[in-house]
C-alpha cells in the first residue's frame, strides 16, 4: 500500500518503521519538515510536503496529538474516498481523563472534519514501544490492534494492514464505537505509567475454550 503517516512522533515512527518493513511504501509529513525528512531516513521512507501528500495515497495515518488532528489532515487537500486511520486518544494534559467522550468521540469528531473521508479509528490502545518491538508476544499471543469504521472498504484496507506488520486485527463494530476505544486507550495509558506496569503491556479479550 502507499501510507501517509502524519506526524513524526513516537508512534508515527513506530508505525514507519513496521510499514516500511512490511514492504509498504511510506511517506512522512510533519509541521516541522526537518523532523519529516529525519525520520523518513532513518526508516527508508520519504519525507513529503502536506499539500501533495495525499494524491496517490491509500491511506493516511493521522498521528498527531488529536488537538492537532484535525487541522493536519485539510492541510492534505482533498481526502475524498481516502482511508482515514485516527490513532489519537483524547487526552488530558495530565492524562488523567478525556477531553471529549459518552456521546462523541476523538474519531467521529475528526470524521466530522474531513467528511469526504472514510475514518477507521484504530492502534490507539497499542504503545508505542510495542508497535515497535512487534506484535508476538510469545507463547501464542498476538498483541490484537482494534479497528472501528462505518465503511466496510476502509476496514477491509485496515485489517491487511494491520495483518500485514504483525498484529491481530479485531473488527470493533461501527466508527461510534471508538466511544468504547478510547477510554480503553486511556486505562492502557494508566495501566502503562500509573499503575507502574510498563509499556510492554496491551489489552486483549479471552475466550473460554
Amino acid at each position: 500500500m502507499n501510507i501517509v503517516i502524519v506526524g513524526s512522533g513516537n508512534m508515527g515512527s513506530a508505525l514507519a518503521s513496521q510499514l516500511v518493513k512490511a514492504g509498504h511504501k511510506v511517506s512522512i509529513v510533519s509541521k516541522d519538515p526537518a523532523h519529516a525528512t529525519a525520520l523518513a531516513e532513518k526508516v527508508g521512507a520519504q519525507a513529503a510536503p502536506a499539500a501533495s501528500a495525499a494524491s496517490n495515497t491509500d491511506v493516511v495515518i493521522v498521528a498527531t496529538p488529536y488537538a492537532e488532528a484535525a487541522g493536519a489532515l485539510r492541510a492534505l487537500g482533498d481526502l475524498r474516498g481516502k482511508t482515514v486511520v485516527d490513532i489519537t486518544n483524547p487526552l488530558t494534559a495530565d492524562y488523567t481523563g478525556l477531553t471529549v467522550g459518552h456521546t462523541t468521540s476523538a474519531a467521529e469528531e475528526i470524521a466530522k472534519s474531513v467528511p469526504a473521508a472514510e475514518v477507521v479509528k484504530a492502534f490507539n490502545t497499542v504503545f508505542a514501544q510495542v508497535l515497535q518491538q512487534g506484535g508476538d508476544f510469545g507463547h501464542g499471543n498476538v498483541v490484537p490492534v482494534f479497528y472501528a469504521s462505518d465503511s466496510a472498504r476502509a476496514k477491509q484496507a485496515v485489517d491487511t494492514l494491520i495483518k500485514s506488520i504483525g498484529f491481530l486485527p479485531v473488527d470493533a463494530g461501527p466508527l461510534r464505537n471508538a466511544r468504547y476505544l478510547e477510554p480503553l486507550g486511556g486505562l492502557n495509558v494508566y495501566f502503562g505509567y500509573g499503575a507502574g506496569k510498563g509499556t510492554s503491556i496491551a489489552p486483549t479479550w479471552i475466550a473460554r475454550a
